[in-house]
């Protein structure tokens, strides 16, 4: 059985994969989209029409003192690989410094979340599984609360955790690599 190349579109803001198959995907000619008040900048490396089917892959471009999303735990295991820049990992109500080439590992079921600092951008390759049905928890959490990324009260649903969040995602075309004077 012979699997086709996706196809992709070409945008103002860069390229993005359009449909299932298989694909090889530069991040230097990729859609970005970015929150212009919190969460920085994503690149969505799934096809928008077909999300993947066993996992969730995107990299995340975070400024200093930004967080990715609310403190949450999820009912999968996730994976975390800082490429370039700095950041600050809330994991069980404790704040770890997160380097260039540190990877984090997430355990099902793991409150966490990531926050920017240092004096730049970073960037950060972010791995999921997919579930069948999704669960997700947002506790409250004195330490990400200190980043603006607590909810007030806990909450399983993500539409009721983010409805406070505020912004909502644009397209952008982001300069690789990063540096100081790179911004959302």
């Amino acid at each position: 059985m012979t699997v086709k190349e996706a196809s992709s579109e070409e945008t103002p803001y860069g390229r993005y994969v359009t449909s299932e198959g298989w694909f090889v995907h530069n991040l230097s000619n990729a859609l970005a989209v970015r929150n212009e008040e919190k969460g920085g900048a994503m690149y969505p490396i799934e096809p928008r029409e077909s999300p993947f089917d066993d996992f969730g892959v995107n990299v995340r471009v975070l400024w200093p003192g930004g967080p990715c999303a609310l403190y949450h735990a999820e009912g999968v295991q996730e994976g975390f690989l800082v490429l370039t820049g700095e950041c600050t990992l809330i994991v069980e109500e404790e704040e770890r410094p997160l380097r260039q080439w540190e990877y984090f590992h997430c355990p099902a079921d793991t409150p966490h979340v990531i926050v920017g600092a240092g004096d730049g951008p970073c960037a950060i390759l972010m791995i999921g599984a997919r579930p069948e049905v999704e669960t997700l928890r947002y506790p409250v959490s004195e330490v990400a609360a200190k980043y603006g990324a607590s909810v007030g009260k806990e909450t399983g649903d993500p539409d009721e955790a983010y409805a406070d969040w505020p912004g909502e995602y644009l397209p952008m075309r982001l300069e690789w690599p990063l540096d100081s004077g790179t911004k959302p």
